[in-house]
């Protein structure tokens, strides 16, 4: 490696003055600008024509003090050179450190799509909130400050109107989001030690999860619904588990068949953003009407407000006293499954869930139906 050569230069700029700044070659790199420079000005002048003694004696201490800085950063460029790997490992993890996690953070939010980034810009305002508008350095996270914040979270008001204390399960995901970035920070050897694996978590209260039992779903199915695709893709959602949200944006490209085996969807999850294959059955397909071009939508003209005006009224009709919504099917799809005898891990796999932990909430609704069925019979 060539050594670099500093050299003390001048600048001629108004008022018969000259900037004096360093010249250096090869270039050297700037952290600030995030770039080689060949140059660093003072901010010291000197006088082309000194008129007096005044400016000759202000011209000879302001060259005197940028050839000190000229000698200091010579020796700095110098003793890089032949810094030991513990050193230069030492200099690396400050320089790190002196970074902003903060804006690590937002940066990581940014590669989100759809409701995912919504979830993570609201996340990231309630951390922002917390420090109380303050940057974060990376050598500034610990512990203690982040289960500070945990802490934060499970007082914290909603952004919304309302100003409600958040839910347990809105903090969780929240408090999640932050555990995420530490974990990619750590990984990409930005935090020195893996915080995320010492911190504490948030519980996630189980939440009341309703779905309609088989006989409920058939005489759902046997009424007349106001909107044909409305029952189309609830019908669908029944059959196969699929959320509205990946229901709606589904093309044709991603229907497959393979030969002895069957039909299967092959897509990207829109909420998880994990990849799913999931086998669907022929009374499933055949729900799908004629193929069209493969990236057209396979649910033509669908809009989630005609499904929020006419699922209400058509569930009404069907004398069904639940409040249902559309994500219910998804619930009835997993509980269904469940009580027909289809193992957990299996049904986990077809919802697409990333832990069967996710999954086995619907074992315990189905472990309370069996518990009424016991207690149904009685000889007192």
């Amino acid at each position: 490696m060539s050594k670099t050569i500093i050299t003390l230069r001048k600048k001629a700029i108004s008022q018969g003055r000259m900037s004096l700044y360093l010249d250096f070659y090869p270039p050297v790199w700037n952290a600030a600008a995030n770039d080689y420079t060949r140059r660093e000005f003072l901010k010291l002048y000197i006088y082309q024509k000194p008129a007096d003694q005044h400016q000759k004696l202000s011209n000879s201490e302001n060259l005197h003090t940028a050839e000190l800085i000229r000698a200091r950063r010579q020796n700095e460029v110098n003793k890089s050179e032949i810094y030991s790997a513990f050193e230069k490992e030492q200099l690396r993890i400050q320089a790190i450190g002196k970074e902003s996690f903060l804006e690590y953070y937002k940066n990581l939010g940014h590669k989100k799509i759809g409701k995912n980034l919504c979830i993570w810009n609201s996340a990231f305002i309630h951390f922002e909130t917390f420090l109380k508008g303050k940057d974060l350095l990376f050598n500034e996270v610990t512990v203690t400050l982040i289960e500070d914040y945990r802490d934060h979270l499970l007082k914290a008001k909603s952004l919304r109107k309302n100003r409600k204390t958040l839910s347990r399960n809105t903090a969780l995901s929240y408090y999640n989001k932050i555990k995420t970035t530490l974990k990619a920070a750590y990984r990409e050897d930005k935090l020195k030690t893996d915080i995320n694996a010492k911190i504490g978590s948030i519980k996630e209260m189980e939440s009341q999860r309703n779905f309609m039992t088989l006989e409920e779903t058939r005489r759902l199915f046997a009424t007349p619904c106001p909107k044909l695709i409305v029952r189309r893709i609830s019908m669908f959602s029944v059959l196969t588990g699929v959320r509205y949200s990946d229901i709606a944006k589904l093309t044709w490209s991603e229907l497959h068949y393979i030969e002895g085996d069957g039909h299967y969807i092959i897509f990207r999850q829109k909420k998880t953003e994990g990849t799913a294959s999931i086998p669907i059955s022929d009374e499933a397909f055949e729900l799908l009407g004629k193929r069209r071009g493969e990236n057209e939508k396979v649910f033509k003209g669908l809009n989630k407000w005609d499904v929020d005006r006419a699922l209400p009224v058509w569930v009404a009709l069907s004398g069904i006293n639940k409040h249902i919504t559309f994500h219910c099917f998804r619930h009835t799809y997993a509980t269904l499954q469940l009580t027909a005898g289809t193992d957990i891990f299996t049904i986990s796999k077809m919802l697409g869930h990333k832990s069967v932990k996710t999954t086995q909430i619907y074992a315990k609704v189905i472990d309370g139906k069996k518990r009424e069925a016991a207690n149904r019979i009685t000889l007192e």
